[in-house]
C-alpha cells in the first residue's frame, strides 16, 4: 500500500515537472508581431519564419494596404516592428507626426518604375499627357527626381530628397501631373498616359521593372528600406535576431530566386 502510494506520488510529480517544463518552454517563446503591405515586403517576411522558428521565435505578419497605418500602429505598441519603407519617408513621418521610431537596419531596394498600357516608352508619352505620381512627399518627389535624371523635367536646385510639382523650373513638354495614393497607382493605368509605381505595388499588379517600366530608377541614393522599431525597442535582443534572420543567407537566396532583380538585397 505504501509503495503504490510512493509510486503515484512519483508519477504525479513527474507529471507536474513535465507540465512545468511545457509551460516553461511555451513562455520562452518569443512573439514579433511585424506590419508590411502586401506583395514583396509581406513575402520576403513570410521567407524569415522558419529561420526565425529555429529560435523559437514566432513571427507573426500583419499586412496594410498604405503607408500610413503601418507606424501608426507601431507607435501605439500594436506591432513590435515594421517593414515597408524607405529612410526618407521613415524620417518625414518621425518629423511630422513625432513618432519616437528609429531604423535599425537597411532591407532591400525596389527601384521606383513608371509604367503605361499606352504607350512603350516615355518618348511617345504627348506633350500636355498625364503622369500619376505618389502624392506623399517622400515617394512623389522620389518620382519627380527619377524625370529629372532621365531629361524630362528639371527642378529648383537644392529641393533635396522631398521636391514637389512646384519646384519643377522646366517641363519642355508641359506634362500634367495627378497626385494620387501610392496604392492606387496601378488602377490609374486605364486613365493616365503613365504612372509611377512603387515596386511593392507593381508587382502584385503583374508589373514587372525590368519588363514593364518605361521609366525605371537606378538603385541608388536613400531609398533602401528599412525595419523600424520604438526608440525604447532598438537594443533589445529580438532586435537583432529579427535584423540576423532578415539578412540570412536563406533569406537573400529567396529574394533572388523569387524577383530575379525587381528587388534587390542591400546585404
Amino acid at each position: 500500500m505504501t509503495v503504490s502510494l510512493s509510486r503515484r506520488a512519483l508519477i504525479g510529480a513527474a507529471f507536474a515537472a513535465s507540465l512545468l517544463a511545457a509551460g516553461a518552454a511555451q513562455a520562452a517563446d518569443q512573439v514579433i508581431r511585424i506590419g508590411a503591405t502586401p506583395g514583396p515586403h509581406a513575402q520576403i517576411l513570410e521567407s524569415l519564419k522558419p529561420v526565425l522558428a529555429k529560435k523559437g521565435i514566432d513571427l507573426r505578419i500583419q499586412e496594410f494596404s498604405d503607408y500610413v497605418v503601418p507606424n501608426q500602429a507601431l507607435d501605439a505598441g500594436e506591432l513590435d516592428a515594421n517593414s515597408f519603407q524607405h529612410q526618407p519617408y521613415l524620417d518625414n513621418q518621425v518629423k511630422d507626426r513625432g513618432y519616437k521610431l528609429v531604423s535599425v537596419a537597411q532591407t532591400v531596394n525596389f527601384p521606383m518604375g513608371i509604367y503605361s498600357k499606352k504607350h512603350k516608352s516615355f518618348d511617345e508619352v504627348p506633350n500636355g499627357g498625364t503622369v500619376a505620381i505618389q502624392n506623399d512627399p517622400t515617394n512623389g518627389g522620389r518620382t519627380l527626381l527619377l524625370l529629372q535624371d532621365k531629361g524630362v523635367i528639371k527642378l529648383k536646385e537644392g529641393v533635396g530628397f522631398k521636391p514637389t510639382v512646384l519646384d519643377i523650373v522646366e517641363n519642355p513638354r508641359k506634362l500634367k501631373f495627378i497626385e494620387i495614393d501610392a496604392a492606387q497607382a496601378p488602377r490609374t493605368l486605364d486613365d493616365v498616359d503613365a504612372a509611377a509605381i512603387n515596386t511593392n505595388y507593381a508587382e502584385p499588379a503583374g508589373l514587372s521593372p525590368q519588363k514593364d517600366a518605361i521609366l525605371l530608377e537606378q538603385p541608388k541614393g536613400p531609398y533602401v528600406n528599412v525595419i523600424a522599431v520604438r526608440v525604447a525597442d532598438k537594443d533589445k535582443p529580438w532586435v537583432k535576431e529579427l535584423v540576423d534572420a532578415y539578412r540570412s543567407p536563406e533569406v537573400k537566396a529567396f529574394v533572388e530566386q523569387k524577383f530575379k532583380g525587381a528587388v534587390l538585397t542591400s546585404w
